[in-house]
């Protein structure tokens, strides 16, 4: 058996996030029966994370394994893109690991953007890729409050009623605040988030 790592970017607007649910198609599904399909092989794919609903990506890493060995790279991701060209998934890249890579516990950390659009207008470009404010936002005040979040904590509070996570402490290296004209970036960085931790951390400190 071959393990392989890949590199993925997807518009999560339409999923109902990266694992397999009953009420709709998510983006594990679809990769693996593409998979499936082109290595002729039965693959399951494991994501570094379990992103929800509504989420995008830029660069999530995932394994799979596969008794086929990838001699062309190229080939593998120019087919496999032609695979997924109904859905907004791309694979941008993939390599051979060693049998004992894992996405998930090998991820040395896990990096999370969070835009809010802060103005009176309605939107239209970012209306899927942002959380409109019409209420003007004191940064300031939130910045502050972005950095008690920062460190080792019982994040209970910023989990969702249906997390699957064992345990509600986890280590927060980065909550970092950006203005750029009417966009505010949230950046935050840590190994593990719990299931909604980010958006529910952007509602408190807004």
């Amino acid at each position: 058996m071959f393990t392989y790592q890949i590199n993925v970017e997807y518009l999560g607007t339409n999923f109902v996030g990266w694992q397999f649910q009953k009420n709709g198609v998510s983006v594990q599904e679809v990769l693996e029966r593409a998979l499936s399909k082109f290595l002729k092989d039965k693959i399951k794919v494991i994501g570094s994370g379990r992103t929800d609903a509504g989420v995008h990506a830029k660069g999530q890493s995932a394994h799979f394994k596969t008794k086929r060995k990838i001699d062309y790279k190229d080939n593998f991701i120019n087919s496999m893109n032609f695979f997924l060209r109904k859905y907004p998934v791309s694979i941008l890249s993939i390599k051979k690991k060693s049998k004992m890579f894992h996405a998930r516990h090998s991820a040395k950390k896990r990096t999370y953007k969070y835009f809010i659009i802060n103005r009176f207008s309605s939107l239209v470009l970012d209306k899927t890729k942002a959380w409109h404010v019409k209420k003007k936002l004191n940064i300031k005040i939130m910045k502050k409050g972005a950095k008690l979040l920062i460190g080792t904590h019982n994040f209970s509070t910023f989990r969702s009623s249906s997390c699957q996570s064992k345990s509600p402490i986890k280590t927060l290296k980065k909550a970092q605040i950006k203005k750029e004209k009417n966009k505010i970036i949230f950046t935050f960085e840590s190994k593990s988030f719990l299931q909604q931790q980010v958006r529910s951390m952007v509602g408190s400190i807004k």
